[in-house]
This record gives C-alpha cells, structure tokens and sequence, in this order.
C-alpha cells in the first residue's frame, strides 16, 4: 500500500489536515524554516557573487532527523508549506535538509498549495501537484539577504555610537522615520482659528427646530459666494448685520445616492480595521488569525481552518466562494440584496493577485454558530471577517438627500444657511456591515421643510476652532500608510511595527504612536548616514524589483549587485563621520555621591541615566534630566526634559511634583512681546504659552535672542 508523506509548516495543521487525507498520508510540520543564515556573521559570500551561506537552525536536528526518517518510508513527498514566498523558500530548503533531490529526479517530490484549509481545497491541491517555483524562491532569498546586509553592516555603528542591542532594519528604520517625520509635522503645525455659526429657526407646523449651517452670501444676481468666518469680529459682524432679518427657505433639492459595499479584507485593511473596531495590535490581529486559518475544533466537524490565508493583498475571491456567498444572501436576506456584479479592486503594481482576500472558508458557518467554539479573541476577529466578506457580496445602499438653502436677509447683504440630511431607502449590504463612517449618515432634519415653510429665528451659536495638525500614527493608521507607499508587503507590516516597539524607538500610548528619545537618536543617525535607506521611495522601488524577481522578470542576484555597493560605501563613510562623535558616555557635571567621580550618560531600556564611569567598583546611578537652560514660568525652577513611562518626550519642571507644569513643545528663551509670558518651538514659529494671549511670531534668527 503506498505511503505518501506531506509536510506543513506549522504543528497546527498537522491535525487539522491529518483528518481529510486517509490511513495512506502522513503529515508531519518543519515547525517553520529549518535552513537560515547563520547569527554569527552576515553570511553573504561578497566575494563569490553574493552567495548565501546557508545553515541549520540551531535546534532542529532532531526535527530534520525524524523527517528524514519518514521520507524513506514515503514513496512520494508532498511539501506543502504556505502560499507565499516564505513558504516556497521553505519547501525549497527542505529539499536541501532533507536530501530530497534523488527523489525529485524520480518525479516522487511535489510542491502543493492551498488558500484554505479545509478537506475540498487540500484534496484538490494533491490533484494539482507542481514543482517549486524558483522565482518565489529567489525574491525571498533577495528580501532576505538585503535585510541581512542592512542589519549587520549598520546595526553595528548603532551599538558602537549609542549602546548595544539596538538594530537597524530595511524596512523598519523607514517605518520609525515616517512615524519621526509625522511627529515633526505636528510640531510645527501652527493652529489656524476659524469659526462656525449656526442659526436656530422654528418651523411652522413643526415641534423640532431646523439648526442651518452658515454657507455666505447672495449677491443680486442670486450667486453664492462662500465665505469663511476667520475669527470672532467676522461672526459678529454677521450677527449683527442679521439682527431682526427674517428667513425663508429658497431651495430644496432632493437626489438619490448610493454607497457601494466594502471590499473583503486583505492583511492591510483586516489589521487596520481589527485594530480601530477591536482595538487588536497588528501582532495580536495576525496571531489570533494564524489560528482561525490553521484550524480550530468545532463542534460537530472537529479541527477545521475557518478562514483562509491571512497574507494576502488580493481582493479575488473564488468562483465556488461567490457562488456560496450568493445562496446565502439570497435565503437569508432576500434576492435583492445580492450584488448585481462583483466588487473588486482594480489591480495595480502594488497589488499581488496571487491569492484571495481574506474571508470565511464557509460563509454558512456564521459567528453564531461557532461561538461556543471558539475563545473571544478569536470570536470577536472571525465575526469581523465573515461580516466584511458577507457585506462585499451584497448589494449597494440607497440614500435619499436633502440640500436646503435658507436665506436670511440682513440689514447690508442676504446670508446664506444651509441644512443637510439624508436617510437609507435601501439598507443592501448595512444589514450585514457598517462602520463608523454609516453610523451617523441621518444627521440633520429637513422633513417638512419646503419654499412655502415660514421660519422664526430663535437663536445664534457661534463658535470658535482651530485647525488641528494630522493625527499622531496608529499601528493601523501606519499599516495604511506603509501600505499605500508601497513600503513592506503583508507579512512585514506587523513584525515591523512589533520590532520598533520592543526596541523601545517608539512607545504607544493609548493607540497613538510616539518617537522616544532612543528612538530619535537612531532615527537622526539614519537620516544622516543612510539617507537612502530610509527614504520611503527608495524602499517602495527595491519593493517593486523583489516582485520583479517574483515575476522572473527580474535576475535576483541584479537587486543585491546594485544595493550593497553603494550600502558599504555609506557604511564606510559614516563610520569615519561617526568617529568623532560622542553619543554615549558623555561626561557630565554631575559628580558621583559615593566615588566622586564625574558621572557620565548611558543609554538604557527606557533612554539616558547617569551612571558612574568607576563600575564595577562604584556601581552608582541616578535618572538623568536634560536642563535647557530656561526657568519654570510658574515656580522659577530649571525646565528639563522628561519623558513618559512609555518613552515620550516632554518638557516639565524640576521641581515635580510640587509644580505640575509641563509642555509638549520646547520651551523658548524668547518671552511674549505681547504679555511676557514663555514661548514655545513650532517649527519656525513661536507660540505664546499662555491661553488667553496665544501671540504667534516667527523665530528670530539665530544669535539673537529677545528676553
């Protein structure tokens, strides 16, 4: 009887894929890769034409062993690792670690891949058995020797500058420069006021009021021109020019809308919204889903992978998919809400169709159902998943709006106000799914409202803003963003964001992402030394060529020949840049209380502290605080710089806690010209820091000081 041996990755799908294959299959797991470059050296033979230096990993020579055991039983090896690049390269290791080649000669290896795992799609994948695809291959090996090259010839110049353990990365040192770059955005953002101003009017007929929106003015032609309410003076001169008008409602136009279904999720958007709708990190997010895909015990069908592959950027869904998803939505909702032709997203260089979206392996398998048999993480996800795929195969909803126009005529001109609202004639794929953005689609009241409705002033609500700076990043926020500059590929997005906060370059405090001051020491060495390393451009295009390889459009060897000189040039160059400075062990003024030693700046886990330079000896530390040489404007002692429990930079008093002042933006040793008090750094402008005066004005050049 014959004896056919196949091989996952992971030890999870050893018994969910065991169940589907008969008493003539056994499955076995490599428990990952097997073959890596080794830790101790860079292992890339520059001189013998980039050549890897491949190794067994450390532990897994019992693995390889027991492997090797089951390969001569087996009269024909499946290797059936994950459908990416990883996985490929995987297989194709194993072919080396387990001494497969003979048996490849006589057609007795097979590479097979699966989206899903579930009984049809792991049968039909021995019904379509391949040989391993050289190109994925070689696009991983590329990936990973460019990463390798970047980490050890940089990292390096990180521990001998700042401290060891610190590393560099290709794709993260970009990562922690967007998140600088962002951070510096917000600094300089000098907020801009502005005004809204709403009239309260009642309706005739009517017991709710009608609050409309200020839009501008009519001219006598009857043309709109709107106007921006710029500060308090201009809101009330509009007040005041409308005291005692009378209003009517001039026009109200009604139209019909549509707002089409959301795509199923990919990697980036299924992090990004775990993270917004479930507050999931990106790692917990791709954790938590790597156990949904390998499979779960359900009651009544035991261990089976209910959703399918997570890493992915395609929104393809198959035809067996489509068809089950319509059947359902046809018995369960009604034939009306099924869509009338697919949503998809258009492809584009970015895009890499290899796979399908993430969505449910059996859309009749509703969260219901396998509640009990799942934990609330792994619920709460899958609900997540099988709504967004449901919601993208049904039809659009239909929204009827209303614009009204409301003229009030003032004593100089007619003032325009408007109303806005709209409400759902056909829910289509709301049923199943709505986001924040739906929620508050009925805003406003304009039922009643026609050009015969007599309308009584009841009241004015004037109110200040400011404009307000882009938002701080967000695991999700910076998915997205890595996403649309090409920056990384779905499995790099979450051990990218993991690496940079364990490193503690970047803290997170309530979802929000902030450069610590590690963070900014390394980030400013890299823009310095490497500027092309972490130019977002420069990534996406190396981005660009590893799929070209993939393509096999690309010689892999070509990428690595054209990056590494020009890295070891940068390299070589920084390290004579870099000699003379001095980052750690700065000497300071502070004198050791137990050895009288000048005590000198040390990095740590969580940024600089003092430390005696006399260790072991003297083993003598104390928290450093950075003065900037500017008096506490409310207690007259020194400001230095501080930081969050998580890393973030402030600015706060030496005197805490017995004075709470503390600022976000550096202090300036230039005083108000308005009212005296401090002044604070936004980019090249000041900002006065007292709320009632808030003067701005421009820096003064360098030299010059205005005390």
């Amino acid at each position: 009887m014959a004896k056919y041996l196949v091989i996952v990755e992971s030890p999870a799908k050893v018994k969910t894929i065991r169940k589907f294959l008969g008493p003539n299959y056994e499955v076995a797991a490599s428990n990952g890769h097997v073959r890596d470059l080794p830790r101790s050296q860079m292992g890339i033979d520059i001189e013998n034409d980039y050549e890897p230096k491949y190794i067994t990993i450390r532990g897994k020579g019992g693995l390889l062993a027991n492997l090797r055991k089951l390969v001569k039983k087996a009269d024909k090896v499946y290797l059936a690792t994950d459908p990416d690049r990883e996985g490929e390269a995987i297989s194709w290791h194993l072919m080396t670690a387990l001494n497969l080649q003979d048996k490849a000669q006589e057609n007795k290896v097979s590479r097979i891949t699966f989206n899903e795992i579930t009984k049809g799609a792991v049968r039909e994948s021995l019904k379509n058995p391949r040989e391993i695809d050289m190109d994925l291959v070689d696009a991983q090996q590329a990936r990973r020797i460019l990463d390798r090259m970047v980490g050890y010839r940089i990292s390096p110049l990180l521990w001998a500058k700042v401290k060891r353990g610190l590393s560099a990365g290709r794709v993260q040192s970009v990562a922690l420069r967007m998140i600088g770059d962002r951070e510096d955005e917000i600094n300089s953002f000098i907020p801009q006021e502005y005004w809204t101003l709403d009239a309260v009017l009642s309706v005739r007929g009517e017991n709710k009021p009608v609050t409309a929106r200020y839009y501008g003015t009519s001219g006598s032609s009857g043309s709109i021109r709107k106007q921006e309410i710029g500060d308090r003076e201009t809101a009330a001169a509009i007040q005041a020019d409308l005291r005692g008008a009378s209003y009517k409602v001039t026009e109200v136009k009604k139209s019909e809308r549509t707002k089409k279904p959301p795509l199923p999720f990919t990697t980036s958007t299924m992090q990004q919204e775990a993270s917004k709708v479930l507050n999931y990190s990106t790692q917990k997010t791709m954790r938590i889903a790597q156990q949904l895909y390998e499979g779960v015990e359900v009651k009544g069908s035991g261990s089976v992978g209910i959703i399918t592959y997570l890493r992915t950027d395609s929104t393809r869904v198959s035809e067996e998919a489509q068809a089950a998803a319509k059947d359902y939505i046809t018995s369960t909702f009604g034939a009306e809400y099924v869509a009338v032709e697919e949503n998809a997203r258009k492809g584009g260089a970015k895009i890499q169709d290899a796979h399908e979206a993430i969505r449910p392996t059996d859309i009749n398998r509703t969260p219901a159902m396998v509640k009990e048999s799942l934990t609330r993480d792994q619920f709460r996800l899958y609900q997540l998943i099988w709504k967004r795929f449901t919601a993208s195969r049904m039809s659009a909803a239909r929204y009827e709006t209303t614009s009204v126009k409301i003229s009030g005529s003032g004593k100089k001109q007619d003032h325009i106000f408007t109303v806005a609202a709209s409400h759902v004639l056909f829910d289509g794929f709301m049923s199943a799914y709505t986001d924040e953005e739906e929620e508050g689609i009925n805003a406003g009241m304009t039922k009643g409202l026609d050009e015969k409705s007599v309308l009584t002033f009841k009241s004015f609500d004037a109110q200040q803003h400011f404009t307000q700076p882009a938002p701080h990043y967000t695991e999700a926020s910076l998915v997205r963003a890595m996403e649309e500059q090409g920056i990384g590929r779905p499995s790099t997005y979450a051990p990218t964001i993991t690496t940079i906060l364990a490193r503690r370059y970047v803290s997170k405090e309530e979802k929000n992402l902030y450069m610590t001051e590690m963070g900014e020491v390394v980030n400013d060495m890299m823009k310095k030394a490497f500027p092309s390393i972490v130019d977002p451009g420069f990534t996406a295009n190396l981005e660009s060529l590893l799929d070209g390889v993939a393509e096999g459009t690309v010689r892999w060897k070509t990428v690595i020949e054209n990056f590494y000189p020009d890295l070891d040039e940068a390299v070589k160059t920084a390290e004579k840049e870099l000699a003379e400075v001095k980052i750690a062990d700065e000497e300071t003024d502070e004198i050791c209380d137990k050895c009288g030693r000048r005590m000198v700046i040390k990095y740590g886990p969580h940024g600089k502290f003092l430390a005696c330079p006399g260790f072991p000896e003297c083993r003598n530390t104390k928290p450093y605080f950075e003065k900037i040489g500017i008096a506490c404007p409310k207690c007259g002692k020194d400001i230095v710089v501080k930081k969050t429990k998580k890393g973030r930079k402030y600015y706060g008093c030496m005197g805490n806690p017995d004075c709470d002042f503390m600022v976000w933006q550096k202090p300036s040793p230039v005083r108000c010209p308005e009212c005296g008090s401090l002044m604070l750094e936004k980019g090249k402008k000041l900002v006065c820091w007292n709320p009632d005066c808030g003067h701005i004005m421009d820096k003064p050049s360098e030299g010059t000081e205005e005390q």
